[in-house]
């Protein structure tokens, strides 16, 4: 017997998956906050009960949190300071230099992590190539921790100046500090992100700081917990770029976490799409707090080594906080079940980025909320069944729901239902236009592809979107409410590392090049050893651009090529399918390397088509559902009733334990061969 327990702990909800033999128990709750692990092993005690496992059965724990996310965004991790080269301690308040928003005066950008006072210059100096320009001077060393003595620093961030080159300088003060202060904890840049640009670098080395006493408490307090109820087995953790790592590195990185719950999700996507053979899916991921959108395509997310944290100007690529870490590459807003509902300046009426979370919620939960969200405005539109909600764990008080509404628009109950209707189009076309937007940076397109929802909300909202997009059909896995989870247990083990090194095509040396990636390898291939005994596979990835571009793009390699005509067609190709042409007669440089070491993906079976018959469903439960401008009377169809095979036809309300699927009329849904719910346009 195989028992595998996956554990998503997000802004709202923590939701749980345990496999035992391929059957799945789940089980889904409100987040707590005081005490991360609270909710966790609440879940853990009733997940295990539920399936009659002891704690010492498990095999493997799996885990993912936004708590790293959260810390960065509500400004809530450890007093940190950062080391840096004198005359670069406003890296981080310059940014980029330049406004995401041309014309709006009143743009907003999120505070650097570590003020102004914090950041400390330290004599020193490495040049672009990483030869030694200015020795490094200790006594400025030793200056710099007197300050951090004196503001009683926890966290220590050191950013050098071209440390991606020659890591000596920032080495030597990583020892410094553990022998003088060993209470703190300490970040490199040269290790944490060995790249090329210093305001990205430092960003990274400055978020991991800030969160790393926070998440490092946080784990061990999870390990310590999970071996007090009598788990033994290995606890992995989910990375942002949809592997898993160890404990150990985890405490160490934890920068790689940052969107971990949406890389499960995007995974279970990835799978989907090989299972139904759709070689163009865009996955659509709505929980309570924010909605996540990535394109896949041939059953593979687009990875990136990119990501801004706490995006402050209407989640505008440039607002927030760049961090370079391998990432799923997705776009996420603020339009999740929790997202609050307001009026603008214009007197408009906008929903997001804030979120009431789990603590109190949405007014319908009956836990003293009191502005209306996106799941108080489902509530009333009836795509909610009051009695059946979380599995029946938590009545919904849709009264409370109509007065957040009232008193926030100042408005009656009579037009109480029209603003819940405006909330649910505002939030849908919100999502609409992120997920054109995100198409059209990657120049695709999101018409006639495959959508899979998961998540507590997107259910609710896929028919909707799927009329906005023109999608083809939208498919909503078994168990959708955790669907992060569940992706949490296809997830491989895996460890990628990175490494600048310039070097043109037409300077290309073989032999060195050959030397750096055999470290990269030994590098990645000791952490995830540590994880697993499974046999390991290899790639490469070459960041390249023609020289004098400003930026670079991603070009897998799926062997090591190491002479200049196959990495320069590698390229070419690459960049013609995201540009539409190539630059002849262009010398080609290559700015770093990344490799990633991971054990084998699994095989996934292509499931056969299904013959729908069509089943004349029993009306014994019946609401109102109101979607768009049209009043529907809704069937309450319990998705354990249907089998393989089954298709029924709108308006129809299909309820599981932690999610429910709206059907409206002129909409049908078959049951596939894994239990997936089919939902396209009616034949009729």
């Amino acid at each position: 017997m195989t028992v595998r327990l996956a554990v998503d702990r997000g802004g709202t909800f923590t939701d749980l998956v345990l496999d035992k033999d391929d059957l799945q128990y789940t089980h889904k709750l409100l987040t707590t906050h005081n005490d991360p692990t609270e909710a966790v092993f609440d879940g853990i005690e009733k997940v295990l009960n539920e399936a009659s496992v002891k704690s010492s059965d498990l095999d493997l724990v799996i885990h993912g949190t936004t708590l790293a996310t959260n810390a960065i965004i509500e400004r809530k991790g450890a007093r940190t300071a950062l080391l840096t080269t004198r005359g670069h301690r406003d890296v981080l308040e310059m940014a980029f230099e330049n406004r995401f928003e041309q014309y709006d005066v009143n743009i907003q950008r999120p505070e650097p992590l570590i003020e102004r006072a914090l950041r400390i210059p330290v004599e020193e100096r490495i040049g672009a190539g990483g030869a030694v320009l200015k020795h490094l001077d200790e006594g400025s060393v030793l200056e710099a921790i007197s300050v951090l003595k004196e503001e009683e620093i926890e966290s220590v961030a050191v950013g050098f100046l071209h440390s991606y080159a020659n890591s000596q300088h920032e080495d030597r003060v990583g020892e410094i500090l553990s022998e003088v202060l060993p209470e703190v904890a300490v970040t490199l840049s040269s290790q944490v992100c060995p790249e090329i640009r210093e305001y990205e670098r430092f960003s990274t080395t400055a978020a991991n700081a800030y969160v790393l006493p926070t998440m490092a408490t946080y784990l061990n307090a999870l390990d310590t917990r999970l071996k007090d109820i009598g788990c033994s087995c290995p606890c992995l953790m989910m990375t942002s770029g949809g592997g898993l790592t160890t404990l150990k590195i985890a405490a160490r990185f934890p920068i790689r976490l940052i969107e971990s719950g949406p890389a499960g999700g995007a995974i279970l996507a990835a799978k989907k799409a090989s299972e139904l053979g759709a070689t163009e899916v865009i996955s659509f991921d709505m929980g309570g707090t924010t909605a996540k959108i990535c394109l896949i395509d041939d059953s593979l997310p687009t990875i990136s080594r990119s990501f801004e944290v706490d995006r402050r100007y209407r989640f505008k690529k440039g607002s927030g906080l760049p961090v370079r870490i391998p990432v799923i590459e997705m776009v996420e807003i603020g339009a999740g079940g929790g997202s609050i509902a307001s009026v603008d300046s214009v007197e408009r009426i906008s929903v997001g980025p804030e979120s009431a979370g789990s603590d109190p919620g949405p007014a319908c939960y009956g836990r003293n909320g009191k502005l209306p969200t996106v799941t108080d405005a489902d509530a009333i539109l009836g795509r909610l069944v009051a009695t059946d909600f979380a599995g029946g764990q938590m009545d919904l008080d849709i009264e409370s729901a109509r007065d957040s509404i009232t008193q926030q628009f100042d408005t009656n109950t009579e037009e109480c239902e029209r603003y819940a209707s405006m909330i649910a189009e505002v939030v849908d076309e919100n999502m609409a236009l992120a997920a054109r937007g995100h198409a059209a940076e990657w120049g695709k397109v999101v018409e006639s592809r495959t959508m899979v929802a998961y998540g507590g909300a997107a259910p609710l909202h896929a028919a909707r979107l799927m009329e906005k997009l023109d999608l083809d059909r939208v498919v909503i896995p078994q168990n959708a409410g955790v669907g992060s989870a569940l992706g949490f247990l296809i997830a491989p083990i895996s460890f990628e590392v990175v490494q600048s090194h310039y070097t043109r095509l037409s300077q290309f040396k073989e032999p060195e090049i050959r030397a750096r990636l055999k470290e990269l390898e030994s590098e990645a291939t000791e952490v995830v050893s540590d994880a697993t005994n499974d046999p390991l596979d290899t790639t490469f990835t070459a960041l390249m651009r023609y020289v004098g571009q400003g930026y670079e793009i991603s070009v897998p390699l799926e062997h090591v090529i190491l002479n200049e005509q196959q990495l320069r067609c590698e390229f070419e190709e690459n960049y013609k399918a995201l540009y539409g042409r190539v630059l002849p007669d262009s010398d080609i440089e290559i700015m770093s390397w990344t490799l990633r070491v991971s054990t084998h993906s699994s095989f996934v079976h292509r499931i056969p088509e299904v013959q729908p018959r069509q089943i004349e469903t029993q009306r014994e439960a019946v609401q109102k559902l109101i979607y768009g401008e049209l009043t529907q009377i809704a069937e309450i169809l319990p998705r354990r009733n249907l089998q393989v095979g089954d298709l029924v036809r709108g308006p129809l309300l299909i309820t599981e334990e932690h999610t429910t699927t709206v059907i409206p009329s002129g909409y049908e849904a078959t049951v596939n061969h894994v239990a997936d719910l089919v939902l396209s346009r009616s034949s009729e």
